[in-house]
Order: structure tokens, then sequence, then C-alpha cells
């Protein structure tokens, strides 16, 4: 995102206990803390996309003329790739006899898919006008399809990196509960420096300076800024995950390939069998992570598309939108930083406050507490346009610094968010004997369910 039978790879990563693979199991001591940070370090270059994609897509796809009523119709494809991809990319990286390794090659595939991405969705507009798109029409057909196109496959690339990069923390852990934590923590904190490398550069509105071949007559500054951007988001991910697959050995199951048995129901039947052996723990787990991502889901649909219509008052296309969508990235940057230095002090605040759960339940709260000052926020940046000449000024220095704390304070249940559930998860599957890959497919599957349903809560609403 462990178990008592795992065999091991190179005495400091082990294999998860899946049937064919139980004789093979040994103790081993964890892998070198290291090689986890180094493992851990690919969030980073995901992430740095994730922060593009959630603080900049939004906005853009209205540009190409999507309505933002179907935005978050657009959205769907995450969850719905989650569900699919998931269960396939954990039930075959706990199988894979790969000489790469079990993970290593889901993570290489992973990167590239999001290469290919990143290049559709940046180019989507200047794709579209050679095929023939009009400029002068609001609504820019081909460039639209091409950009879902690009969203689908960044979204699925996505899935196949997260899931096998959680999974070979797991088995580097070697069922080490505290390594696990640790791992889960690092790999918290690593997406939080994506999110401040790809927030800080989405606030920025001239940094297509450093490409100037990225603004054309179809793809204006914001635009080109979306394209500079992603190619630094590439060169990132490509740095870090490099490094990692060159540098952590991933040691290739031991026992071959044994054909199908005619009881072996697959992936997704055996998805199916492991919920319902599933105790109490994991599924109150599943449950409220669940529930807690509903919540976070439109949050991190609409943070810059909130920012520029309802508390700067602006319109699509607009400059006082786009200034608010700009502002909305440097709150999403100290969000990003909070969460940051919240990841680093998971481990010792759960020791203190008495348990990674009660934390957990702590944050949940302050999450409500949060989530329900922007309708406050709103109502006084609402108030303040009613007020002023014109109704047209931007929102003075009190509701920004409000926006901006919202912002800030938001990042303290994130930090825990991205690590405790993800800990307990694998711990919670030590009893089970399911695979790393297994626990992170189920655990997703579960998840992903949920934001399906939240996008079409949301999508049902704006309509």
């Amino acid at each position: 995102m462990e178990h008592t039978d795992l065999s091991t790879n190179n005495g400091c990563n082990r294999i998860s206990s899946l049937q064919v693979e139980e004789e093979e199991a040994a103790d081993q001591k964890p892998c070198p803390l290291r090689k986890m940070i180094v493992v851990a370090s690919i969030a980073a270059g995901i992430q740095f996309g994730w922060a593009l994609q959630l603080s900049l897509l939004t906005p853009y796809i209205q540009l190409l003329g999507v309505p933002h009523k179907w935005a978050a119709n657009i959205w769907l494809c995450g969850p719905i790739s989650g569900m699919i991809v998931q269960p396939i990319v954990g039930y075959y990286s706990d199988r894979s006899h790969s000489r790469f390794g079990r993970r290593r090659p889901f993570i290489f595939s992973g990167s590239l898919a999001v290469a290919i991405a990143v290049f559709f969705i940046g180019y989507a507009a200047d794709l579209g006008y050679s095929m023939g798109d009009d400029l002068s029409k609001k609504t820019r057909p081909r460039a639209v399809v091409i950009f879902i196109l690009g969203f689908w496959v960044l979204d699925v690339a996505n899935n196949m990196l997260q899931g096998p990069c959680r999974a070979f923390l797991g088995d580097l852990a070697a069922g080490d509960h505290r390594r696990m934590r640790m791992g889960n923590a690092m790999f918290s904190f690593f997406m939080a420096v994506g999110n401040i490398l790809g927030y800080a550069a989405g606030s920025f509105s001239k940094l297509y300076h450093m490409f100037p071949f990225t603004q054309t007559k179809a793809c204006d500054v914001f635009c080109a800024n979306l394209k500079t951007c992603f190619f630094l988001s590439i060169f990132l991910l490509a740095l870090v995950s490099s490094f990692a697959l060159y540098y952590v050995e991933d040691i290739p199951l031991q026992s071959k390939p044994q054909s199908q048995s005619k009881d072996d129901v697959g992936c997704f039947g055996e998805l199916l069998s492991a919920f319902s052996g599933l105790k109490k723990p994991m599924w109150m787990l599943m449950i409220v992570t669940a529930i807690n991502w509903v919540a976070w889901f439109p949050f991190f649909l609409f943070d810059t598309d909130w920012m520029g219509r309802e508390v700067y008052g602006g319109n699509v296309g607009d400059n006082t939108y786009a200034a608010g969508v700009r502002a909305g990235a440097l709150g999403l940057m100290i969000n990003a930083f909070v969460l940051a230095i919240m990841s680093l002090g998971v481990e010792p605040l759960g020791r203190f406050i008495g348990g990674a759960k009660r934390l957990w339940g702590i944050v949940n709260i302050i999450l409500a507490i949060a989530l329900a000052m922007t309708v406050v926020i709103t109502k006084a940046a609402e108030h303040e346009r009613r007020v002023s000449p014109g109704g047209t000024t931007l929102p003075s220095g009190h509701v920004k610094a409000a926006a901006f704390s919202f912002f800030g304070v938001l990042g303290i249940p994130l930090a825990i968010n991205f690590s405790v559930p993800f800990a307990l998860a694998s711990i919670y599957s030590t009893s089970s004997g399911a695979g790393q890959g297994k626990t992170t497919q189920i655990f997703h599957t579960f998840l992903k369910v949920y934001l399906w349903e939240s996008s079409i809560l949301q999508s049902s609403f704006h309509r």
C-alpha cells in the first residue's frame, strides 16, 4: 500500500506466502531503511502528476468546452479503472515469475504509460486543432476526446504504479509492523514532496517560458503552462523510478510457474473469495477509509475550481477565475507542506496519542470540521462581492487567509490518511496470509467503489 509465512528474495526482500510459495517460507530480517526510502521516493514522481491533475485539469477541460456539470463524469474514470486495474495488478504482481522481479515490471510499465498519457493530455488542444477543431467555437470535440483518452490512460497508469509500490514496501518490511508504518509514512512524505512541486509549478503563470514551443495557436498560456508542468513531471518520475528499479533488488519467486488448476478461480474470483474471508478489523478499516474518501474526493476534484468560482467570483476563461485557480494551487502547495511535516511525525505522534487508530479517529473529526468551513468562507466572499461597488472585487486578505488556512489544516488529516490506513491494512493481512499485492488489491477495490459512487453523486448534484 505481511503476514506470518513469508519467503526470501535476497535477505532483505521477502515474498508473500501464496499457496505455491508457502514451502519457501523462512525467517529473514527487514530490508535496510534506505532501500525503503528509495522505493517510497517513487511517490514523489507519481504525486507530481497527480497534483497537476487535481489542480489544473478541471479548469482545463472547461476551457476545451466541457460544461462544469460534466466534469465529475470525466473523473469517473479514476474509480472505474481502479476497480479493474488494481485487482489485476495485485493478483499478477503477487504471482509474477518475471526475471526482473514481481513489482518492478509493473512499476516500469506504469511509468511508461504515464509519459504517454500526459502527452495526449498536454497536446489535446493541438491535436484536436490539427484534426479540424474550430477554435472560434466554445467546444472542441476532437480535443475533448483526445483529452479523455489521455486522462483514462493516466489513471490506469497511476493505479499500475501505486499498488506495486506500496506492496514493494510491504515486501521490504518483511513482517515488521514498525517498518510497515515507517515505510508508508515515508511514502506519504514523498507524496507531499510531489504535491509541493506539482502545486508550485501549477501556481506559476509564466512557467511556459522554460519551453516556449509549448504555446501555439490552439494552446494558450494556461495550456502551455500545463504542458511544461507535465514535461517536468515526466522527468521527475523517470528519475526516481529508474534509480529505485536499479538500486533496490526485487528477486523473482523461486518456485516455477504451475499450470492453472481447475480449482483456480482466477483474479476476480479470488478477490470475491478474499472479501468473504475478511475479518471484522479489516472490514471496519475499509468501510471507514471508503467513507473518509467520499469526503476527500470532491475536495480534490473541485478545490481550485471552488477558489476560482466561489472565493474569487470568476467565470471559466476570465482573468479573475484564472487568478483564483492559481491561488487554489498555492493553497494546495501549503497543504502539501503541512502534509510533508505531518508525514514525518505520524509514528511519534501515534505513540503520543495512544495508537495509530486513535490518531486516525481524531484527524477524521478535524477533517469534518474543516470541510464544513468551506460554507463559511464561501458566504464571506459572496457577502464582500455584494457590498462592493459592481460586485467584482477580489476577496479581501481576511477571506484569502481563511481559505489558505483551510488548505493548510487539511494537510493534517491527509497525512494520516495517506499512511495509517495502508499500514493497518498490511498489519491486518498478517493473520490472513494474503499477499502484499492481494492486500492492496482488496483495499483499493473497496475504496474505488466508494469513489465511483462519490463521482456519480457529484455529477448528479451539478446537474
